[in-house]
């Protein structure tokens, strides 16, 4: 994963764009795997087009874009700090000696748990607003978006609550630009540096390398991250105090190991799309700010 030494600055706000892009075209299956994620061990445990025909029930398409504001939140919080924190550590260490693997992973690491810090309230209100249905009603938060959403979770839990389940969140978001981002660069320069066996195929940095390596990427981010994944959207969709710790242990004795990849095919459908199309925005908004006088 050696970089040019010549990686041109962006600004920050390209990849908070790209990724909002991409999440307003993929907020449905988030939608879903919010929702699949938040259901305690229910038998049978509904399929992921299960949760979507009860989602399409609520109000038709409508009900499947409950919370995009949340989502938009979070891509400008979340999304904007993690890729452009990354991508000033990687110009910053390419201005020295070509940094290692390791050492950009490294970077990917610590520009996702600032992201993770950064997007903890929109993170908040994205699951509460996707899994409000759920709740009785005399228990839903009833947030009509985000602005409100946030002045409601201020007014009630105090300042306290824009932090609730943050190490949790830190801590995926952490593993999610290593396995994401940092792995994107990893897949994105060994498939430039090697012909594909078999077809002897040698791709150049264009539109094809960067749809296989965002794919590739988005495969490994939904895998690593799907338990710390479940464990922050339980945890942040509770108004109850309840550590990590205490989350998994429960989970683990009511539902059995499994329960961390609930929600993995709708996961999965969202994140690898949305990797793609993240990706291929995000490369295109740096090739346009490159050629701009």
């Amino acid at each position: 994963m050696n970089q040019s030494s010549a990686i041109p600055s962006c600004p920050y706000w390209l990849g908070g764009v790209a990724a909002s892009v991409a999440a307003s075209i993929t907020h449905p299956l988030d939608l879903t795997k919010v929702r699949m994620q938040s259901l305690g061990p229910v038998v049978p445990r509904p399929s992921m087009f299960a949760v979507m025909r009860t989602s399409f029930a609520e109000s038709g398409l409508r009900s499947f874009y409950t919370g995009l504001t949340a989502s938009l939140f979070r891509q400008m919080s979340y999304s904007l700090v993690r890729l452009g924190t990354y991508e000033e550590m990687k110009r910053w260490l390419s201005r020295k000696d070509r940094p290692t693997t390791g050492t950009l992973l490294l970077a990917a690491g610590a520009a996702g748990g600032l992201g993770g810090i950064a997007g903890n309230p929109a993170d908040i209100l994205l699951v509460r607003m996707t899994s409000d249905s759920l709740r009785p009603p005399e228990k839903r938060y009833g947030y009509r978006n985000a602005l409100t959403g946030l002045m409601n979770l201020v007014r009630e839990e105090g300042v306290k609550g824009l932090f609730r389940g943050v190490g949790t969140n830190a801590t995926r978001a952490i593993l999610m630009n290593i396995s994401q981002v940092g792995s994107y660069d990893f897949f994105k320069a060994t498939l430039l540096q090697n012909r594909l066996p078999m077809v002897n195929y040698q791709f150049q940095d264009n539109f094809s390398l960067h749809v296989v390596a965002s794919l590739a990427a988005g495969t490994c981010g939904t895998t690593v991250c799907s338990p710390a994944d479940v464990i922050r959207t339980r945890i942040m969709n509770s108004s109850e105090k309840a550590s990590p710790i205490y989350v998994l242990i429960r989970s683990l004795r009511e539902e059995g190991p499994m329960f961390m990849f609930k929600g993995w095919t709708p996961a999965f459908m969202r994140l690898g799309p949305n990797t793609v199309l993240m990706f291929v925005f995000y490369e295109q908004l740096k090739r346009w700010w490159s050629n701009i006088p």
